[in-house]
Order: C-alpha cells, then structure tokens, then sequence
C-alpha cells in the first residue's frame, strides 16, 4: 500500500450490502465513498480521484454490466481498475464480465479476507503501471529537444536560427531557409499572427519570471495548416533589456484537429481542406467537390428523455456509421475520391467530398449517407431511431470560399427539415432566392413594430341565425417597405421560429383590445362585440402569459368578457397537461377559449373535455367542400353535434356563398365568418359598418357587400 490513502467506491443498489463493505473497507486503511446506482457512480468517477471500484453487477434500471461498457467505452476509463461483485454463480456471466473489461469479481455473500487480497491485488497493479508511466514521462521529457524544433532569435540582429528539426516539423523538408523572422511569421495564419506578435511582444516587456507560450496554426510544406505550440524564454542585458529569446515548437495537429468525443475532423480542420479543394478547383477547370451539411432530427428528444449521455452514445454510432459508407463508398467505386468527415458540434456533421467526376455523385452518396442510419442504435436495451436532413453545396465559379459553400449547404439542410427531415436538398437558385427573402423578411420584421409597419384588420363574424353582426377576429397584415403587403402565411413562421412572435403577437392583442374600446365608445348603441386573436405555439408556453394578457386588458379598459384567445389543436396535444393549466388560468381571467381549425389536427376527446373550452371553429377546409363531398358535411355535422353536447359554441371559418350559409343553419351552427360577410378589413373601414349597424347588432346588408 502507497503512503496515500486510495479511494475506493461502492457501487450497489442495497444499503446493508454497501455499509457492511464500506465500514470493513475502513477499517482496513481505505477512503471509501459510494453510490446506490450507476448514474451516481458516473458523476463520482467523472469528478476525479477513484482508484477503483467495487462494482454491484446487477442493479436496476442501468445494470453493472451497463455502466462497465460505458466506463471501457464512451468514458474511456480503461485503466480504473473494476471488481464486480455479484451473488450470480453463473460462470459464463462473470467470463462476459471479464471480457467486457472487469479487472477481478467476487461473489457474495463477500468472503472479506479474499475481497481484500484482490483489491489490494489490483492497486498494486496499479500503482506499478503509474510509476513505470511516470518514469517513461519523464524520460519523454528529457527527450523533448529531440522531439520539438529549436529556434533562437538574436533579438539586436534581428536573425532567427532555426534548427533542423523545425524546418521538418514546419514541412519544408531539407529546404534551407533564410534567418529572417518572416520565415516563420509569413507562414502562421492570418488570425492567429496577432495573437503570435502580442504574446511575444508582451513576454518581452513583463515576461522576466513568465515563459512565453503560444498555439497557432503554421502553412506547412503541403499548403495545410497545422495546429502548433511554441515556448521560450528571454535574456536580458544587465538594464533588464530583452536581448536574446530561445524556444521550441512543436506539433499539436493532432490534439487539434480532432473532435475529442468523436474521433473525427473537426472544423478547423475542415475547414482547411476545403480551402485546399477550393484552391484546386479555381486552378483546375474540371476539378470540383461538394460540402454535405448533416443535421439529426430530433435529436433533442433522445437527450431529453433518455440523457446527454445516451445522446452521446447515438452521435459516437452516427460519426462511425457516417465514416464506414464513405469508406465502403470508395471500396466499391473505381475511382479513389478523397473525403472528410468531421462533426462541428451538438449534432451536426459536415461530409467534404473531393474531386468529384459528376455533380449527380453528390445526391448518391447523401442518399447511401441516409440510409446507414436507419437501423436503429441500441440504448440501454432499448431501440431508438434517429433521422437526419442533408443540405448539399456544389462548388462552382460563383463561390468566393468555403464559408459561402457552408452557408448555402446548411441553408439547404434547413430545407429538408422543412419538408418533414429523414431527406435531402441540393441547394439552388430557387434556395437562394427564398433564403434571401427569408432574411430580408427576418431582418425586417425586427423593425416593424418601431417603424408602424404592422397592422391589424378586422373580419367579421355573423349570427348565421338571426344575421346579427357578433364579433371580429383580429388578423396580423404586414406593408413592407419594399416587398409590399407579406402575406401571414410567408412571415408568421418565421416570426414564430425567430421569437419575434412574442413581442409581435403581444403588440397585436394589446391594439386589437385598445381598437374594441374605442369603437365601444363610438358606438354605444352598438350590442357589445367580441374581439378573437390567434395565439401562437410560442406565444401560449409563456408562462407569463396570464400576467401579461390580465395586464393588457387592465390597460385597455376592455372587459375580459368581449376578449376571446384562439389557440390550435397542436397546442392542446404538444404539452396537454401544461395546456390544460394554462387555458384554465386564462379563463380565470374571464377570457373566451377558442379552439381554431378544429378536425385538422388530432385532438384527444379526454382532453378536450377537460380544457375550457367555449368555441370550436370548424377549419374552412370541410365548409368548402361540404356540398359537394358527403365525408366533409358529415364531419361538420358531426362536430356541430360534439360541440352542443359539450356546451360549446361553433364557428363555420371560409363561408362564401349562400349555399353554405343555408346549409350550416340548416345543421344547426350558430356563427359563421368568411367572404361571404366580408373580408378582413382596416380598422377604418369596420367603423363605416358599425355606424351603419343598427340597435340590434343587424348590419347593412349594402355595407357589409361593400367590405
């Protein structure tokens, strides 16, 4: 035993098996802590300082043998030395054990003296290994002049010597160089050579006690930069004058240039073969090549229900998937065409494929790409499958450097994603067209509030009874300055995706309601109206959302009750429980809850019968082909009949002619809006329809055409 203490941890799921070991364990000279499950025994190890543990083989949920592959795994413990302990006789179970990289086992009940002998056994070992490992260090050490290349600069010439070895680490060969410091800085990369001049400059000025010290990329012989590590230290004259720095340089490429979860590529290094094959491709006429943008779908779910550790287990099977089709890829193919695969963080990969004979190839290998990862990665016991979208960039004449081929590849990824992921797209002018409007509708939509650029019109709603004008809904319409007027359809979802819904949605409810108050005291004799407005996904998961529609409507003067909040069915099925909270807070407000474009989505009767709900709008795609497809009137009657079982309004959305106002009383709706009543209008423009709308809330018929 060492003069040290070692530390031992117990790993079992049963606190007598833990405690009796652990207390002997002390008795006899150990540091002991422990864990009762694998995950616990993860983090303990994570922080550092165990020198081995005692292993429970069979726990519940992640089993001993679980947590053996991962630490000899994804965790690359592999010299922590592992005794399981396990009640199972079974030889073949503990021979798997062995195999899998247990180092040692005994059987419980666990005979003390034999548990002793082995564990001690073991930190023999190693402690042995670590002394032979620190003495083979040390000796690496002395060998270090050997290994890094020397430089000496002569600081009042201004002439640096450069040894031998650092001419071959910087590539050149046999090459002689002159003793001319630009020898050295000509080659570093643009970005990194202040860093460079800065570190020496200031090692120069207050660097007397601290050596100098530097990573930065070098231009080697091959034109590919490399990652390298510099150290020195300064003489100085008897003033204190730096005369004289000496150091080393080595290289570090390959601590760099990988990603350490994965093993492959990473940007940077990506990023510097794809300038090579840019470079190539602008020297030769028919050279090309094509970056791969590759982004998993859905991922965030795996993480989030089975954790990061897990996630990381399915990006480790990804990136080795990935990098046996593109080898199998070129196993099969005559020609040899080189390819680079590297992960650029979270779950996102790029695949540079060089010197390609045809354009076409780039779609083929995307496709094989895809279908290596179909079968699904196995999760402790479990079978998970995970998809992905590729975006392609196909190198022409036109790209000025890689950054623009990557832009454009992660743009068309965003498009296969768009159209429901596990595919890919080739990115195109058309692409380029719509991630140009894309980004003129993003940037400008950030303004729009400020500049008054936002409006809301108003559509009305009819009694389908009685003819009587009830309500409006309030609807977002957008006159950008150079664009026009931006259909909803085109920059709602982009709102929603950036965020900007939320202060854009806010603005529209809070001028929606201040709008009703103002045309209640315009028109007293007007019966009182109902304004509906659309909440969006991200609008209603604040939750803040009660507080700040309570806030608006205190600051509006309107009453809750001539306020209705419209929310869809993918509302209600993302997060039911949460939505079911939320609507109830909001109708303690005394709020009207509609349900819009209902029988599009999936809706849970259960659920549906546990919100409150007041209003279901039929979508308008079932009023449009009523008359014409038996299916669709049966389902409108159908949901009228729903919606009067459980004391619920309806609205008919999309009315335009009277054939369908006909029908729909005739099946007993009671409230209908579409073109038929008029279409979304100006403020304005509603308030010519309210003079002319008498006591009883009945518009003018010749009004009401006129909108």
């Amino acid at each position: 035993m060492s003069a040290r203490k070692h530390k031992l941890l117990v790993v079992d799921d049963e606190f007598l098996n833990r405690d009796m070991l652990k207390q002997r364990l002390l008795r006899s000279g150990f540091e002991v802590t422990e864990a009762e499950n694998a995950q616990d025994a993860l983090h303990v190890i994570g922080e550092g300082g165990i020198d081995l543990v005692l292993l429970d083989m069979m726990m519940p949920g992640m089993s001993g043998i679980d947590l053996l592959k991962l630490l000899r795994g994804v965790h690359g413990q592999n010299e922590l030395p592992v005794i399981m302990t396990t009640a199972v006789t079974d030889s073949q179970s503990i021979a798997g054990a062995l195999n899998l990289g247990a180092n040692d086992y005994v059987t419980k009940p666990i005979d003390f003296p034999v548990a002793l002998a082995r564990v001690t056994s073991q930190l023999n070992r190693r402690d042995a290994e670590q002394r032979l490992r620190q003495s083979e260090e040390r000796y690496a050490l002395a060998q270090r002049g050997n290994e890094d290349g020397i430089w000496d600069w002569d600081l009042a010439s201004n002439r640096i010597y450069y040894s031998p070895h650092w001419i071959q680490i910087a590539g050149l060969g046999s090459a002689s160089i002159s003793d001319n410091p630009d020898e050295w800085f000509k080659r570093v990369h643009p970005e990194d050579l202040g860093t460079l001049l800065g570190r020496l400059k200031q090692h120069w000025v207050d660097g007397a006690a601290r050596p100098f010290f530097c990573e930065y990329r070098l231009r080697c012989g091959d034109g590919l930069y490399r990652w390298m590590r510099a150290r020195g230290h300064t003489v100085r004259d008897a003033t204190g004058r730096a005369i004289r720095t000496t150091g080393s340089q080595s290289d570090i490429n390959e601590q760099k240039a990988h990603d350490s979860l994965t093993g492959l590529a990473n940007r940077l290094f990506f990023l510097e073969r794809a300038g090579l094959c840019l470079e190539r491709a602008r020297r030769v006429p028919q050279s090309s090549f094509a970056i791969l943008f590759l982004d998993l779908d859905r991922f965030k779910l795996i993480n989030d229900t089975m954790g990061h550790l897990a996630g990381d287990r399915v990006l480790v099977d990804v990136a080795a998937r990935l990098s046996a089709s593109l080898q199998g890829e070129q196993t099969n193919s005559q020609a040899h065409h080189p390819f680079t695969v590297a992960r650029f963080g979270g779950d996102e990969f790029a695949i540079l494929l060089e010197e390609l004979p045809q354009p076409d190839d780039a779609p083929a290998v995307a496709q094989r790409l895809l279908q290596s990862l179909e079968l699904p990665f196995h999760l402790n016991g479990r079978d998970v499958y995970s998809t992905a979208s590729i975006g392609i960039a196909i190198w022409n004449p036109a790209y000025a450097s890689v950054e623009d081929l990557l832009r454009d590849s992660d743009t068309a990824m965003y498009a296969a994603k768009a159209r429901g992921g596990a595919g890919f797209m080739v990115f195109d002018e058309a692409l380029r067209q719509r991630a140009a409007t894309r980004l003129e509708i993003e940037t400008g939509l950030r303004q729009a509030i400020e500049r008054h650029e936002l409006a809301v019109y108003y559509q009305a709603k009819i009694n389908l009874q009685s003819g009587a004008l009830v309500g409006f809904e309030a609807l977002l319409r957008w006159r950008h300055p150079t664009l026009g007027l931006v259909s909803p359809a085109d920059f709602i979802t982009i709102a929603e995706e950036t965020g900007l819904i939320i202060p854009i949605g806010e603005w529209a409810i809070r001028e929606a309601c201040r709008q009703m108050v103002a045309w209640q005291t315009l028109f007293p004799r007007v019966p009182a109206l109902a304004i509906s407005v659309n909440l969006s996904v991200r609008q209603f998961r604040q939750p803040d959302l009660p507080a700040k529609i309570a806030a608006i409507l205190a600051e509006s003067g309107l009453s809750p009750r001539h306020l209705q909040l419209e929310i869809t069915e993918s509302i209600l099925m993302d997060e039911p429980e949460t939505a079911i909270v939320t609507t109830r807070k909001l109708k303690d407000l005394g709020v009207g809850i509609k349900l819009d474009d209902f029988g599009t989505g999936y809706s849970s009767l259960s659920y549906l019968c546990r919100m409150p709900i007041d209003t279901l709008k039929i979508d308008r795609s079932f009023i449009l082909r009523m008359r014409d497809n038996n299916t669709d009137l049966e389902i409108v009657r159908t949901v009228i009949a729903l919606a009067r079982t459980l004391g619920m309004e309806v609205v008919a959305e999309g009315v335009e002619c009277q054939d369908q106002v006909s029908q729909l009383r005739s099946l007993g709706c009671q409230f209908g809006q579409g073109y038929y009543f008029g279409r979304p209008i100006a403020a304005r423009e509603i308030s010519h329809l309210l003079a002319a709308t008498t006591e009883d809330g009945t518009p003018d018929p010749d009004e009401l055409a006129r909108q």
